[in-house]
């Protein structure tokens, strides 16, 4: 495989051994998560215009219209009919090499393509170790409260 020739071959059901995460460069694979959107006709954020600007479809209970960027993971709600998704992806996360590319991501290079999900991985680590670290902050007011109580009581 030379270093101009494509590495991600097309999406089809004979790639099962490619990771969630890799699989999810596909567009094809990305629609597939907005079976239940609520926007499909006569609107700018229809399920394949979501795709193409890298959402995925990732509703709750109360929030019908949750999508996050596979790459990013910014989570955007709250969607209008005439709300543009790229537009509304570059507003809140500009710094999205996902929607940066110059090129799709079917076309990019084996080095293209591990660099950008070398940095696609650097943020989803960033955000389980902030999330860890909440929770250590909450765990450690908590034990501190406990201790000003205990000392207190002396």
């Amino acid at each position: 495989m030379g270093s101009g020739t494509a590495f991600i071959p097309p999406c089809d059901n004979a790639e099962p051994n490619f990771p969630e995460q890799w699989r999810l460069y596909y567009m094809s694979e990305r629609i597939k998560t907005f079976s239940n959107w609520p926007f499909t006709e006569d609107c700018a954020c229809t399920p394949e215009k979501m795709a193409e600007a890298g959402f995925i479809h990732c509703p709750s209970e109360n929030s019908p219209d949750v999508v996050r960027c596979f790459f990013c993971l910014k989570e955007l709600e709250g969607w209008q009919p005439e709300d543009d998704p790229m537009d509304e992806h570059r507003q809140h996360s500009p710094s999205c090499l996902f929607i940066a590319l110059k090129k799709k991501a079917e076309q990019l290079t084996l080095s293209e393509f591990l660099k950008l999900d070398l940095e696609r991985v650097k943020i989803e680590m960033q955000k389980q170790m902030n999330q860890h670290i909440g929770i250590f902050q909450t765990r450690a007011g908590e034990v501190k409260k406990k201790l000003e109580e205990l000392d207190a009581d002396d």
